[in-house]
């Protein structure tokens, strides 16, 4: 195919020497011309001579034409044969960013997809009154939702990353290291993520040696000086394994495999090894023409050597979460040497080294898409939901971050369904991976039948029911232990929404209240007053400024007196008593939720004679009468809520009572086993020794309420290691 004519090719009688630019851009031509049309080589150029002109006087801080990167990060994209236009912008992915064309510049010159892939790859370059975390974490956002739209816009970004991290060592030590340590959390594992092993490996390994630069090249040493003898005998094993294959009649290439410095570094690392412990180094690879041959190598290997019990994987049944496909057996070879044998098909093969990218690479795995490019569509749109939750950028990037870890399990639903799921998640993980409904009305959960912790780490094959309630609702407290991005994200959407739900249930009862005693209700107030106190409060609508009370963030006594036009003397003599104490009442049923909480300090319980504050941002605080750390608020009548407790309630309070207690053995189960007969459930339990004789113990228990309390101490006081048992107030 003739290269078209232009900067982009080369006279052949030009006499002078090629420079470096137009070597490179030869280099490129040549890889293109294997698989583009003449048509779309033009445009190629085009895109060429346009960035040139772009980047016209811009050098990199190597002192080359900035050129140069572009035609290099659209070489790595033309040897995963990428489409025309991913490689037109390539060529252009920076002059959005470094120069002063807009996106409908290129729009107008090479359509609106070029356009949009480069647009995505851009980094923000104006953002007001944020730090450069918070712009990194903005572009970033950016770029993720790019790729929600098209998937090319991260091959894009990847090449980007591969050839700066191939060119890193001019930039200064602490910026290497920033750009490695970025390179390691996020861009290695994304390529991870979506099946591009090799472009993974590489980059791991530049990221290595750049954030770590003595570690990488100790160890590089060490694995030269072991290469030498364990190379000979790998030949060895590989050799054997192609004449057993002959000889049995299966068609496959056999080649041997080194593990790449940073797998092994992280090996030795969280396994606290030493190099010489690291046993799996090499291995090697049999690549055949079906499944079917692929188990009856695994046989054929098994024969030869014996395998490691445990560590013989099947990922072609179930396929890692990249799409990636191929048995894996640990195997004893010569001179007892482990070597793990990975055996998988031509087209598991294209998967496992390109992975999305196979769809452009490969003819045979071009029709119908890839297992790889389907999973990365699904993990593509699990982002897009995971950003719609997400309160803001950076959090956004930390989920991102958690959703890459590579470690998976696989668990069962109760019909037989298999559900993936990182290392070491739990029940509340499944129930969210199920659905985010699941996930909000989980209680319980069966593993293998039996009731289990939410909190109990799974493992693979077990067997996991999520049981639900019809009063589920999610805990703050799981954001503790769940390890899967979706999950955190759904959590803490459901319980901000839940909170403002409560806040808005809370603030109208307070402003009811307020205005009950300026004789009047909700219902008769001007619509045109509510708008009007609306726009001064600068809130959006009348259920914001309810919320606002609900959260403590405005007084209801003063929104009830903007609401019904009294003026401030009016609102003195109607609205307070004769000691200045608030006659806005509230009347606590239990399940106010987080914008009600209860002093910790005194732990009031329904029966007590209570108090109530507004705090700003967690609503009401209730208190003991007397409590000791409300001499402050007393002063602040503004501040007060007039609180008591609604006759029906049904809730637990967690009270803290204090036991001293025979020290004998025994003793403590005794005590345990008393107070769940009384109906009365633990939290928290702590043991001070006071002599050889008597120890102090302490539990903080749930009760209903006063009644139900004194039952559990009587019960308690009854027993004979008991000597004194009273009820603390603060903790």
């Amino acid at each position: 195919m003739a290269r078209p004519a232009g900067v982009i090719g080369k006279a052949a009688d030009e006499p002078a020497p090629p420079s470096d630019t137009q070597r490179r851009l030869d280099e490129l031509v040549r890889l293109l011309e294997e698989y583009l049309e003449a048509e779309q080589l033009a445009l190629v150029e085009r895109a060429y001579q346009f960035s040139a002109a772009a980047h016209e006087g811009q050098r990199r801080r190597s002192g080359e034409p900035y050129i140069t990167h572009p035609i290099a990060v659209a070489r790595i994209l033309a040897e995963m044969r990428l489409d025309s236009e991913s490689i037109v912008a390539a060529l252009l992915h920076d002059v959005i960013e470094d120069t002063a064309i807009a996106k409908e510049g290129v729009a107008e010159r090479f359509g609106e997809q070029v356009a949009e892939l480069v647009d995505g790859v851009s980094k923000l370059t104006a953002i007001d009154s944020k730090s450069k975390a918070e712009a990194q974490a903005e572009s970033f956002r950016k770029m993720i939702l790019a790729m929600t739209r098209d998937i090319r816009v991260i091959l894009i970004k990847l090449a980007d990353r591969l050839h700066n991290m191939r060119t890193i060592w001019i930039m200064p030590p602490h910026k290497r290291r920033q750009i490695a340590r970025e390179t390691l959390e996020i861009y290695a594992p994304i390529a991870q993520r979506l099946g591009m092993n090799a472009l993974r490996n590489e980059l791991e390994d530049l990221g290595f040696a750049a954030l770590y630069p003595l570690r990488y090249r100790a160890l590089k040493e060490k694995l030269a000086r072991q290469r030498g003898r364990r190379g000979v005998i790998l030949d060895t094993v590989c050799d054997q394994v192609r004449t057993r294959l002959e000889q049995v009649g299966v068609a496959g290439e056999v080649a041997g495999r080194e593990k790449h410095l940073w797998s092994i570094y992280c090996k030795m690392l969280h396994k606290q090894l030493n190099f010489r412990d690291v046993f799996d180094v090499y291995g090697f690879r049999v690549v055949v023409s079906s499944i079917d041959d692929c188990y009856r190598v695994l046989g054929i290997l098994h024969s030869l050597y014996k395998p490691r019990p445990g560590r013989i994987k099947d990922y072609i049944a179930i396929p890692k979460a990249n799409g990636y496909q191929s048995l894996h057996t640990t195997l004893i070879g010569p001179h007892r040497i482990r070597l793990e044998a990975q055996i998988r098909t031509r087209e598991m093969h294209a998967v496992a080294e390109s992975g999305i990218a196979a769809h452009w690479l490969y003819k045979e795995v071009h029709d119908d898409g890839n297992k790889a490019q389907l999973r990365a569509r699904e993990w593509v749109q699990h982002l897009l939901e995971m950003q719609r939750s997400a309160g803001n950028s950076q959090e956004f990037i930390e989920s991102v971050k958690i959703d890459l870890v590579p470690d998976e399990i696989y668990v069962f639903t109760p019909k037989g369904d298999i559900i993936e799921l990182p290392s070491n998640a739990t029940p509340v993980d499944l129930a969210y991976a199920i659905h985010s409904d699941v996930g909000d009305c989980c209680v319980a959960a069966k593993v293998d039948h039996r009731l289990t912790s939410l909190r109990t780490p799974l493992q693979t094959g077990q067997v996991v029911e999520i049981v639900r309630g019809p009063f589920g609702r999610p805990n703050p407290v799981w954001l503790d232990f769940v390890v899967t991005a979706k999950a955190r994200t759904a959590i803490r959407h459901a319980l901000k929404r839940l909170k403002d739900e409560e806040a808005l249930d809370l603030g109208r009862r307070m402003v009811e209240r307020a205005l009950a005693a300026l004789s009047l209700e909700i219902e008769q107030l001007d619509q045109a007053r509510i708008e009007q106190v609306v726009e001064g409060a600068g809130v959006g609508s009348f259920d914001e400024l309810l919320k606002e009370v609900g959260l403590g963030r405005r007084v209801s006594w003063l929104v009830a007196q903007q609401l019904s036009g009294v003026t401030q003397g009016e609102a003195e003599l109607e609205g307070r008593g004769e000691s200045g104490e608030q006659i806005g009442h509230l009347t606590l049923r239990g399940n106010e939720g987080a914008v009600v909480s209860f002093g910790r300090c005194c732990r009031p319980i329904p029966g007590d004679p209570i108090v109530g504050f507004v705090s700003s941002g967690r609503g009401v605080v209730v208190h003991h009468q007397e409590c000791k750390n409300i001499g402050v608020q007393r002063k602040r009548h503004e501040n007060w809520v007039d609180v008591d407790w609604d006759e029906a309630i049904d809730a637990e309070f967690p009270t803290l009572i204090s036991i001293d207690v025979v020290n004998e053995r025994g003793a403590l189960a005794l005590l345990a086993h008393a107070i769940a007969e009384q109906g009365s459930s633990i939290e928290h339990v702590s043991i001070e020794e006071r002599d050889g004789m008597i120890a102090t113990v302490r539990f903080l228990i749930l009760v209903r309420d006063r009644r139900h309390l004194a039952a559990v101490m009587r019960h308690l006081r009854a027993m004979a290691p008991v000597q004194r048992i009273v009820r603390k107030k603060d903790s």
